[in-house]
Protein backbone atom coordinates (compact mmCIF):
# COMPACT_ATOMS: atom_id res chain seq x y z
CA UNK A 1 0.00 0.00 0.00
CA UNK A 2 1.35 3.52 -1.30
CA UNK A 3 1.34 6.41 1.28
CA UNK A 4 -1.21 8.09 -1.15
CA UNK A 5 -3.62 5.19 -0.65
CA UNK A 6 -3.45 5.09 2.98
CA UNK A 7 -3.73 8.46 3.57
CA UNK A 8 -6.83 8.15 1.90
CA UNK A 9 -7.67 4.81 2.90
CA UNK A 10 -7.69 6.90 6.27
CA UNK A 11 -9.72 9.89 5.56
CA UNK A 12 -12.34 7.05 4.11
CA UNK A 13 -12.28 5.69 7.61
CA UNK A 14 -12.18 8.67 9.75
CA UNK A 15 -15.52 10.38 7.82
CA UNK A 16 -17.28 7.24 7.70
CA UNK A 17 -16.76 6.22 11.30
CA UNK A 18 -17.36 9.98 12.23
CA UNK A 19 -20.93 9.94 10.23
CA UNK A 20 -21.47 6.46 11.35
CA UNK A 21 -20.94 7.36 14.79
CA UNK A 22 -23.31 10.37 14.53
CA UNK A 23 -25.71 8.80 12.77
CA UNK A 24 -26.57 5.74 14.28
CA UNK A 25 -26.27 7.07 17.73
CA UNK A 26 -29.83 6.86 18.57
CA UNK A 27 -30.12 2.71 17.13
CA UNK A 28 -26.37 2.35 19.31
CA UNK A 29 -28.21 3.83 22.46
CA UNK A 30 -31.33 1.76 21.79
CA UNK A 31 -29.48 -1.66 21.73
CA UNK A 32 -27.07 -1.24 24.35
CA UNK A 33 -30.12 -0.43 26.64
CA UNK A 34 -31.74 -3.48 25.45
CA UNK A 35 -28.77 -5.51 26.62
CA UNK A 36 -28.74 -4.15 29.58
CA UNK A 37 -32.49 -4.98 30.17
CA UNK A 38 -32.54 -8.25 28.61
CA UNK A 39 -29.43 -10.16 30.80
CA UNK A 40 -27.18 -9.39 33.55
CA UNK A 41 -23.68 -7.69 32.50
CA UNK A 42 -22.38 -4.86 30.16
CA UNK A 43 -23.44 -3.58 27.12
CA UNK A 44 -20.50 -3.43 25.41
CA UNK A 45 -17.83 -6.34 24.78
CA UNK A 46 -14.10 -5.93 25.34
CA UNK A 47 -11.82 -7.72 24.37
CA UNK A 48 -8.32 -7.95 23.58
CA UNK A 49 -7.30 -8.76 19.45
CA UNK A 50 -4.46 -9.01 16.72
CA UNK A 51 -3.82 -5.40 15.25
CA UNK A 52 -1.46 -4.26 12.51
CA UNK A 53 1.81 -6.18 13.11
CA UNK A 54 0.12 -8.06 15.43
CA UNK A 55 0.34 -5.39 18.08
CA UNK A 56 -3.11 -6.23 20.69
CA UNK A 57 -5.85 -3.75 20.82
CA UNK A 58 -9.03 -3.51 22.82
CA UNK A 59 -12.30 -4.46 20.37
CA UNK A 60 -15.73 -3.04 21.15
CA UNK A 61 -19.00 -4.63 20.60
CA UNK A 62 -22.60 -5.05 21.74
CA UNK A 63 -22.31 -8.13 24.19
CA UNK A 64 -24.37 -11.10 22.27
CA UNK A 65 -23.22 -13.83 25.14
CA UNK A 66 -24.27 -14.18 29.34
CA UNK A 67 -21.54 -12.36 31.14
CA UNK A 68 -18.79 -13.85 31.96
CA UNK A 69 -18.94 -17.27 29.33
CA UNK A 70 -16.20 -19.52 28.76
CA UNK A 71 -13.87 -19.58 25.36
CA UNK A 72 -15.11 -22.49 23.32
CA UNK A 73 -12.49 -23.60 20.47
CA UNK A 74 -13.13 -25.83 17.29
CA UNK A 75 -10.35 -28.06 16.91
CA UNK A 76 -8.66 -25.72 14.70
CA UNK A 77 -8.16 -23.31 17.43
CA UNK A 78 -10.97 -20.91 15.58
CA UNK A 79 -13.50 -20.26 17.96
CA UNK A 80 -16.95 -21.54 17.67
CA UNK A 81 -20.01 -19.78 15.76
CA UNK A 82 -22.71 -22.29 16.39
CA UNK A 83 -26.44 -20.95 15.47
CA UNK A 84 -27.36 -23.26 18.62
CA UNK A 85 -24.62 -21.66 21.35
CA UNK A 86 -26.25 -21.85 24.41
CA UNK A 87 -23.71 -18.90 25.58
CA UNK A 88 -25.86 -16.19 23.32
CA UNK A 89 -28.54 -14.56 24.53
CA UNK A 90 -31.98 -14.51 22.85
CA UNK A 91 -31.24 -10.62 21.76
CA UNK A 92 -27.28 -11.86 21.25
CA UNK A 93 -28.84 -14.31 18.54
CA UNK A 94 -30.50 -11.46 16.52
CA UNK A 95 -28.08 -9.09 16.83
CA UNK A 96 -25.03 -11.45 15.52
CA UNK A 97 -27.71 -12.51 12.62
CA UNK A 98 -28.33 -8.72 11.67
CA UNK A 99 -24.24 -7.68 12.62
CA UNK A 100 -25.38 -5.22 14.47
CA UNK A 101 -22.76 -6.69 17.43
CA UNK A 102 -19.94 -5.13 15.26
CA UNK A 103 -21.20 -1.36 15.23
CA UNK A 104 -19.31 -0.20 18.05
CA UNK A 105 -16.06 -1.72 16.45
CA UNK A 106 -16.82 2.12 14.53
CA UNK A 107 -15.29 3.49 17.89
CA UNK A 108 -11.69 0.89 16.69
CA UNK A 109 -11.91 2.82 13.36
CA UNK A 110 -12.06 6.30 14.34
CA UNK A 111 -9.21 5.55 16.98
CA UNK A 112 -6.86 4.22 13.93
CA UNK A 113 -6.94 0.74 15.37
CA UNK A 114 -9.19 -1.04 12.66
CA UNK A 115 -9.65 0.38 9.44
CA UNK A 116 -13.61 -0.42 7.66
CA UNK A 117 -12.08 -2.97 5.58
CA UNK A 118 -9.21 -5.56 5.61
CA UNK A 119 -9.25 -8.93 7.25
CA UNK A 120 -10.85 -9.66 10.36
CA UNK A 121 -9.29 -9.32 13.77
CA UNK A 122 -8.48 -12.83 15.64
CA UNK A 123 -7.56 -13.27 19.11
CA UNK A 124 -3.99 -12.52 20.39
CA UNK A 125 -3.87 -16.43 21.61
CA UNK A 126 -4.39 -17.50 17.82
CA UNK A 127 -1.23 -15.96 16.47
CA UNK A 128 0.11 -19.80 17.03
CA UNK A 129 -1.82 -21.11 14.76
CA UNK A 130 -0.60 -19.04 12.06
CA UNK A 131 1.67 -20.47 9.37
CA UNK A 132 4.71 -18.17 8.26
CA UNK A 133 3.44 -16.88 5.17
CA UNK A 134 -0.17 -16.17 6.87
CA UNK A 135 1.36 -13.46 9.30
CA UNK A 136 1.23 -11.45 6.26
CA UNK A 137 -2.45 -10.59 6.97
CA UNK A 138 -0.76 -8.54 9.91
CA UNK A 139 0.70 -5.76 7.56
CA UNK A 140 -2.39 -4.12 7.25
CA UNK A 141 -5.18 -2.77 10.09
CA UNK A 142 -7.72 -5.24 10.82
CA UNK A 143 -11.25 -4.41 9.57
CA UNK A 144 -15.03 -4.94 10.26
CA UNK A 145 -15.70 -6.39 7.17
CA UNK A 146 -13.24 -7.87 4.53
CA UNK A 147 -12.55 -10.41 1.32
CA UNK A 148 -13.17 -13.67 3.86
CA UNK A 149 -16.35 -11.86 5.21
CA UNK A 150 -17.88 -11.46 1.85
CA UNK A 151 -16.24 -14.82 0.00
CA UNK A 152 -18.28 -17.12 3.02
CA UNK A 153 -17.03 -15.73 6.69
CA UNK A 154 -17.73 -18.48 8.79
CA UNK A 155 -18.62 -20.99 6.59
CA UNK A 156 -15.44 -21.28 4.95
CA UNK A 157 -12.56 -23.00 6.87
CA UNK A 158 -10.89 -20.30 9.13
CA UNK A 159 -7.48 -21.47 7.65
CA UNK A 160 -9.42 -20.46 3.84
CA UNK A 161 -10.68 -17.49 5.93
CA UNK A 162 -6.61 -16.57 6.73
CA UNK A 163 -5.32 -17.33 2.97
CA UNK A 164 -8.57 -15.13 1.72
CA UNK A 165 -6.66 -12.39 3.71
CA UNK A 166 -3.74 -12.49 2.25
CA UNK A 167 -4.81 -12.30 -1.12
CA UNK A 168 -6.42 -8.95 0.07
CA UNK A 169 -3.03 -7.74 1.51
CA UNK A 170 -1.28 -8.47 -1.69
CA UNK A 171 -3.70 -7.42 -4.03
CA UNK A 172 -4.78 -3.77 -1.83
CA UNK A 173 -6.40 -1.30 -3.76
CA UNK A 174 -9.08 1.02 -2.80
CA UNK A 175 -11.71 0.03 -5.56
CA UNK A 176 -11.17 -3.26 -3.96
CA UNK A 177 -11.67 -1.73 -0.87
CA UNK A 178 -15.13 -0.31 -2.52
CA UNK A 179 -16.58 -3.23 -3.96
CA UNK A 180 -15.96 -5.01 -0.38
CA UNK A 181 -17.86 -2.59 1.35
CA UNK A 182 -20.60 -2.41 -1.95
CA UNK A 183 -20.45 -6.57 -1.52
CA UNK A 184 -21.04 -6.50 2.73
CA UNK A 185 -24.25 -4.84 2.23
CA UNK A 186 -26.16 -7.55 0.72
CA UNK A 187 -24.19 -9.98 2.68
CA UNK A 188 -25.59 -8.58 6.02
CA UNK A 189 -29.05 -7.92 4.68
CA UNK A 190 -29.09 -11.62 3.61
CA UNK A 191 -27.64 -12.76 6.70
CA UNK A 192 -24.67 -14.78 4.79
CA UNK A 193 -22.41 -17.02 6.48
CA UNK A 194 -23.02 -15.51 10.09
CA UNK A 195 -22.82 -19.05 11.56
CA UNK A 196 -20.80 -22.12 10.40
CA UNK A 197 -22.81 -24.39 8.47
CA UNK A 198 -22.33 -27.13 10.94
CA UNK A 199 -20.83 -27.43 14.42
CA UNK A 200 -17.54 -28.65 14.38
CA UNK A 201 -15.79 -30.98 17.01
CA UNK A 202 -15.24 -28.14 20.27
CA UNK A 203 -13.51 -28.22 22.94
CA UNK A 204 -13.42 -25.31 26.08
CA UNK A 205 -9.85 -23.39 26.29
CA UNK A 206 -10.37 -21.07 29.43
CA UNK A 207 -11.91 -20.85 32.44
CA UNK A 208 -15.49 -19.50 33.49
CA UNK A 209 -13.52 -15.87 34.51
CA UNK A 210 -12.27 -15.34 30.64
CA UNK A 211 -15.10 -13.00 29.05
CA UNK A 212 -15.00 -14.45 25.28
CA UNK A 213 -17.58 -14.32 22.60
CA UNK A 214 -16.87 -13.55 18.71
CA UNK A 215 -16.30 -16.20 16.60
CA UNK A 216 -14.46 -13.76 13.84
Amino acid sequence: MSPIQAAVKRAMDVIASCVGLVVLSPLLLLVGLAIRLTSPGPALFRHRRLGKHGVPYTIFKFRSMYDNMPDIRNADGSASSAEDDPRLTPLGRLLRKTSLDELPELINVLKGEMSLVGPRPDQVDQLQYYAAEEKRKLLVKPGITGLAQVSGRNQIPWNHRRRIDIQYVENYSLSQDVVILLRTIPYVLRREGVFASSSAPIEQTTTMSTKIEEAE
